[in-house]
């Protein structure tokens, strides 16, 4: 949760990470650090007071205890390599440093001066020693081989540990000698239940990740890498015997990431949401469904300005199955947390590989699940040999299993394990044993068109939910800009709604003009990337009164229903009446 205040963190944890099943959340570094509107701020230390703009301590130590509470375990980013890179200042809990001198904390003897390059700024990455031993970017880099500073590092961790930190992220380890992190972990009163080493992989560079196993799990960032240039360039086809590559860390040892907060930023080394075509959703539906690595999903913010900080002062904003106000809610998108529930429940190894296209790929998972990836531009048509036992499953891609069917559409599979797909372009289908179809909503009576639908016939999913909306009267201007005459007024259907790629926003009601609650003949919406994920038809509409309800229709022809009552509305009035 990228930049997320502590509070909105707790809000979510009880809100969404618990019931959608996540097992950690990962959070910023959480000490004191420079002021200042920019994220990276966040990754320059002044001391390790528990306070800095996400919240205090009191906050911290709540957060955390709210995330326990709904079986969501919490992951710190610690950065302990480096303090900051300014000649002085007042840190965000008001502590006064400078370069080489944090009261309370380290002082000149504390910190490393290489002497190997201009600045003692790191120069050569083929050189271990001015890696390890100079500073990256001006940062004031700790003697980390000192018992002293290891004892400062390993009581910062350990106050984290004792509010009830299960692990860390350990920012920046690469430029770490690994025996130093070893040092400080062993100094941590309870062993870390996870730990996530970033250690960039360089090509010759004479630092490797492998060197770094023995501390915990490290970063792969070649799978990273992998993943861009497979969905953007080579093809998805041969992922599944390219992964993992030689000389990559094992399965055991890899933390994995579609994309991470820098990766995204800098020289665009992954895939990024500003990405056409679907490929990071698709990309995640691969991670969460092969068996390489433990799988992290970034969920962040929208950015022109690679340095700038978090929307709304770091108030996480999320609704239905995505973001609003410049949260993007990545952990949210209807098939990423989808393809969350089937890492969940999926085991086995990977089998019944079928390739259509250099961009068509599709697998099982043993007997408990399968999944199809179409990053190509046409539709993927095909019998699909699947490896699971006959029955009707729902397609987590476009939404999970709910109490009375599937948030999405279904795929049948044959007694010979069989199931006979079309696959639109740019999308997935997956599904899992453990996620078959009940009794799917029915849609709502054309017989009853004011009763219509029921609570009894439409069940929202979690994670297909519509966010806001408006319904107004307007009425077009004449050329002398006087409303004109119109027996049927134009009325106008707004709703922000996050969807799947491939689907669509519609809108039907009570009379003609809204399909008499006939889903074939409702009205579809309107988006484009300039005003995605907000959906707008205009339609003349003469009643006086009528009720209406919009639904998401997927790629494959489901519909999921938003949330009841149903919505109503009258000519003539300014504002519609929100339900």
């Amino acid at each position: 949760m990228f930049e997320w205040n502590w509070e909105s963190i707790a809000s979510e944890c009880t809100q969404y990470l618990g019931p959608a099943g996540y097992g950690y959340v990962q959070i910023s570094p959480p000490q004191e650090t420079v002021t200042g509107d920019a994220w990276w701020t966040d990754y320059q230390p002044v001391s390790y007071k528990l306070e800095n703009r996400r919240g205090n301590r009191e906050a911290l130590a709540a957060m955390i205890e709210t995330c326990h509470q709904a079986g969501v375990k919490v992951i710190a980013d610690a950065v302990i390599n480096h303090m900051t890179g300014s000649d002085s200042g007042t840190g965000s809990a008001r502590t006064a440093y400078t370069h080489y001198n944090y009261p309370d904390v380290y002082d000149d003897s504390s910190f490393h001066h290489c002497g190997l390059a201009p600045n003692d700024d790191i120069q050569d990455y083929n050189n271990r020693e001015q890696v390890q031993t100079c500073e990256l970017s001006n940062l004031a880099d700790l003697a980390t081989e000192k018992p002293e500073v290891q004892e400062k590092i390993a009581a910062y961790l350990n106050d984290l540990a004792s509010l009830g930190v299960d692990g860390f992220r350990l920012d920046a380890s690469k430029h770490m000698a690994t025996g130093d992190i070893g040092a400080i972990l062993s100094r941590l009163s309870t062993p870390p239940q996870l730990i996530s080493q970033e250690v960039i992989f360089g090509p010759g560079e004479p630092i490797l990740p492998s060197e770094y196993t023995a501390n915990g799990g490290v970063q792969e960032f070649r799978y990273t890498y992998a993943l861009k240039s497979a969905f953007l360039q080579g093809g998805i086809s041969t992922l599944t015997e390219q992964i993992p590559g030689a000389g990559w860390l094992t399965s055991e040892q890899a933390m994995v990431f579609v994309l991470n907060h820098d990766t995204q930023r800098h020289d665009a080394t992954s895939l990024t949401y500003k990405d056409a075509g679907n490929v990071l959703t698709l990309a995640h539906v691969f991670m969460l469904a092969f068996p390489y690595g433990t799988p992290s999903v970034l969920s962040a913010y929208e950015f022109e300005d690679s340095d700038a900080g978090p929307p709304k002062g770091g108030v996480g904003a999320c609704y239905g199955a995505g973001g609003v106000e410049g949260w993007l809610c990545e952990h949210r998108w209807v098939a990423i947390a989808g393809m969350n529930a089937f890492h969940v429940a999926v085991t086995g190894e990977v089998g019944n590989v079928l390739k259509g296209s250099q961009q068509q790929l599709a697998f099982s998972r043993g007997s408990s699940g399968y999944v199809a990836i179409n990053n190509d531009d046409a539709e993927w048509v095909a019998s699909f040999t699947t490896g699971l036992p006959q029955g009707v499953y729902c397609n987590v891609y476009e939404g999970a299993r709910n109490s009375t069917g599937c948030a999405g559409s279904t795929v049948e599979v044959n007694e010979s394990g069989v199931a006979a797909l079309t696959i639109p372009p740019r999308t997935a289908t997956a599904f899992y044993v453990g996620a078959e179809a009940g009794t799917a909503s029915p849609a709502p009576s054309s017989q009853e068109p004011t009763a219509a639908p029921t609570s009894s016939e439409t069940t929202p999913s979690s994670s297909e939910t519509e966010s806001t909306g408006t319904a107004t009267i307007a009425a077009e201007p004449t050329s002398n800009g006087t409303p004109a005459p119109q027996s049927s007024p134009a009325v106008t259907f707004s709703v922000l709604r996050n969807t799947t790629y491939g689907n669509n926003v519609y809108v039907v009601g009570s009379v003609a003009a809204l399909g008499n609650w006939d889903t074939s003949k409702a009205v579809k919406l309107n988006t484009d990337k300039t005003t995605y994920p907000k959906w707008t038809v205009s339609i003349p509409i003469s009643d006086s009164a009528y009720d209406y309800k919009y639904f998401v229709k997927t790629s494959s022809g489901g519909i999921n229903w938003e949330a009841d009552p149903n919505r109503s509305t009258r000519q003539g009035t300014d504002t519609e009446l929100w339900h």
